[in-house]
């Protein structure tokens, strides 16, 4: 299907104030997060490459050790395997590319 809306993909709630729907493609899986205020992802790490980009918000993200406060316009590369994790300081929307596609997102 080369066209959808997201209101018509399912909203997940993976964690507690973290909201996704994720759109798969062929090889990559997008995730559309909206997080809330203090809503947080722990560390973690994964074999897939990832690209985070923020539309809205502020959130901090640390990737393997190193922490930055990511806002509308940023962009953080995770390289496959590395640790990482996130709080959202507001209200947080913010895109995740990964490559190859995420199958536990299936």
């Amino acid at each position: 299907m080369p066209f959808l809306h997201l209101n018509q993909v399912e909203e997940r709630e993976i964690r507690p104030g973290c909201h996704v729907r994720f759109v798969h493609s062929a090889t990559m899986t997008f995730a559309h997060w909206d997080f809330d205020p203090d809503a947080e992802i722990p560390d973690h790490a994964h074999p897939h490459e990832q690209v985070a980009t923020m539309i809205e918000g502020e959130l901090d993200l640390t990737i393997d050790g190193e922490t930055r406060r990511m806002t509308r316009g940023c962009v953080a590369i995770i390289p496959s395997n590395a640790r990482h994790s996130c709080r959202a300081r507001t209200r947080v929307h913010v895109i995740d590319a990964f490559y190859p596609i995420r199958e536990d997102y299936r």
